[in-house]
């Protein structure tokens, strides 16, 4: 188990009731009274630290070594029914923008999203989880391929921003996020969104126009990263924890701006702490948003889409 700055206070609680229990599994002291006590502490330390999370402690912890990425949320929802797609068509295919067919239950979907490495060999292979141009024009295609067949479509985004390369640039980066996000919120099928990570920029928007879009609640979603506000405002990335408060990233600060459609729970701890449960949580809410979009007709659901994000930004005084 990895640990992040702030839960330094837990991993050394954990460790000393480690060190309790193995003492009194292996010499004949009693230490039962001992190890609840720190049981206690270590509950208190808990409840003291991820019920205060600041934004910046937030995207920490949607960064987190162990937080289940895109294909892990996937292969627990469809149960080995995936069947993963390749290729936009056109350059090649982009490992960062997974995407494919599965089940959950009986109910066909769509899944789309990006996909980050677990070491420094698939971090490079997955491109750190950063689309090209390839990837987006890859989604596109599965999306309208979900659209010919009446099969619903589910994004999962987790991604720290579009690759900025030359190389993308010049195969048409820009366009390829604008065209998705034009032909999203003209899509005939249902489009649930789900913020698992990190969701930076236009390279999480282009996956990320949706009928109903939910973040998990240790998620992020804006414009730039904090790191990168900072050195723009500050010259340094000194002050990014300065910035992360002031750009309203947070799950609860989309919530109140009307930008999102729900805050989904995540296991005490965060989804990292308990994978499976994470896992559970996130099926229950797109098989829940699934049964309020399934019988709108495709002229209603665009509607109420294109109304949706028309309605955003809007200002009275």
């Amino acid at each position: 188990m990895e640990y992040l700055d702030f839960e330094k206070p837990i991993q050394e609680l954990e460790e000393q009731l480690s060190k309790c229990l193995i003492i009194g599994e292996e010499s004949d002291i009693d230490v039962t009274e001992t190890c609840q006590q720190i049981e206690k502490k270590l509950e208190k330390a808990k409840k003291e630290i991820y019920k205060n999370l600041t934004a910046w402690q937030r995207v920490q912890m949607s960064r987190h070594p162990s937080r289940p990425y895109t294909l892990d949320f996937i292969n627990a929802f469809t149960k080995g029914t995936f069947m993963e797609l390749h290729g936009d068509r056109n350059v090649k295919d982009d490992k960062a923008m997974v995407g494919g067919l599965g089940k959950i239950g009986d109910q066909s979907f769509m899944f789309i999203g990006q996909q980050k490495g677990y070491n420094t060999k698939t971090r490079k292979y997955r491109n750190f989880g950063m689309a090209n141009p390839e990837g987006y024009r890859k989604a596109l295609r599965l999306m309208k391929m979900a659209e010919k067949f009446k099969i619903p479509v589910v994004t999962l985004l987790d991604t720290p921003g579009a690759y900025p390369g030359l190389e993308a640039e010049e195969r048409g980066q820009g366009e390829a996020i604008a065209r998705n996000i034009y032909e999203m919120t003209i899509l005939k099928t249902p489009i649930i969104t789900v913020v698992i990570g990190e969701g930076a920029s236009g390279g999480a928007l282009g996956i990320g126009v949706g009928d109903r879009v939910y973040m998990m609640e240790n998620t992020w979603y804006t414009v730039i990263s904090p790191e990168s506000c900072s050195s723009i405002l500050w010259r340094s990335w000194e002050y990014k924890e300065q910035a992360a408060e002031a750009l309203k990233l947070t799950a609860k600060d989309m919530k109140k701006l009307k930008l999102i459609d729900g805050i989904i729970k995540e296991p005490f701890g965060g989804a990292q702490s308990n994978r499976e449960e994470a896992f559970k949580i996130v099926e229950k809410q797109i098989i829940k948003a699934y049964s309020e979009l399934k019988d709108l007709s495709e002229k209603e659901l665009v509607k109420q889409r294109m109304a949706k994000y028309a309605e955003m930004g809007e200002y009275k005084s």
